[in-house]
């Protein structure tokens, strides 16, 4: 077998169904298998995969232990000498995993191999790729500042924007869409479940720049992304966006130092102030054109979330 694919499915039936329907009609010349874990949701994906495709090897994991974890526990099931880490809600678009597979052998020490994830509306995702995290790009972590300076060093994301079809070594690959050689996933230990989701993509590509790997990016691998429908509003956005920054302050603390974790817990809670006050500003002066509150207000929320995180008065987030 030359090729694994790991599916984690929460949730995502309906995009799950039309991602496995591009894998097959795009995906030609490679002998593979698709497995899928399902951690916990128990929203009917196994039904649908039965009666729509008998040939995917299923899991159902009886509570959800996670992105990371699920992962791992697919994989330990699989038997592919490579390996593709994919995202449910992604849809390739053309050949992508015959791209990146074949790069994956041609490129001199490869560890991690990824493609060009796009929106629902095609434009760049620009979470492709990144900069591995340090204090400096956490604090400037900012959607005007990065649309202003895609190409800064700093976001680690300037290869989307080359008019160029050359692989490119980068640091960090999306987890979205990840693929490997099986003896390599293992050889750094899988993913690290020290985090139930977020960070595990950034932990798993820096080990294996230690083991002295390179990780690519391939731009001529397109995949669509659709990506944060089920954690975009209220209670669910709230959730994500405290798990991103426990995940991080874990990253930080196990990879760097604990000083150097709590100095990210400090400088998030000195910026999520700043936030509060200045969406408050803003707000009050824009009353009148009452088509942005939703937005201030989601704004609001973000930020007082990650203040209340780094007061430690989310401690809910101590459990995962």
């Amino acid at each position: 077998m030359n090729l694994s694919i790991v599916i984690v499915n929460w949730n995502s039936k309906e995009f799950l169904c039309k991602c496995i329907a591009s894998i097959l009609s795009q995906t030609t010349n490679i002998a593979f298998e698709i497995v899928v874990i399902d951690s916990g949701s128990f929203d009917g994906c196994g039904s649908m995969l039965r009666d729509c495709y008998p040939q995917v090897r299923f899991l159902q994991n009886k509570e959800n232990v996670g992105f990371a974890r699920a992962n791992n526990l697919a994989f330990n099931i699989s038997t592919g000498d490579c390996v593709l880490f994919l995202n449910p809600d992604t849809e390739l678009v053309g050949p992508a995993i015959n791209i990146i597979f074949a790069a994956l052998q041609k490129l001199p020490n490869a560890g991690v191999v990824g493609g060009k994830l796009l929106n629902s509306d095609r434009t760049i995702q620009t979470t492709s790729i990144k900069a591995f995290p340090n204090l400096l790009n956490q604090i400037l972590d900012v959607g005007m500042l990065q649309r202003l300076f895609p190409r800064a060093r700093v976001w680690g994301m300037w290869p989307l924007f080359n008019k160029t079809e050359t692989p490119t070594e980068v640091d960090v690959v999306s987890g979205a869409c990840m693929i490997m050689r099986r003896s390599v996933f293992e050889q750094i230990g899988k993913f690290s479940t020290h985090y139930f989701i977020y960070s595990e993509d950034v932990d798993l590509c820096l080990k294996t720049k230690l083991a002295g790997l390179k990780n690519y990016y391939i731009p001529s691998a397109v995949i669509i992304h659709h990506g944060g429908a089920s954690t975009s509003v209220g209670a669910a956005a709230n959730f994500s966006n405290i798990m991103a920054l426990e995940s991080r302050w874990r990253f930080f603390s196990l990879t760097k130092s604990r000083p150097y974790g709590w100095f990210y817990r400090i400088a998030i809670g000195l910026v999520s102030a700043v936030r509060i006050t200045l969406v408050l500003v803003f707000w009050g002066l824009s009353l009148p054109r009452s088509r942005f509150a939703p937005r201030y207000r989601a704004a609001l929320e973000k930020w007082w979330a990650g203040l209340r995180w780094t007061l430690g008065l989310e401690n809910w987030v101590k459990s995962y």
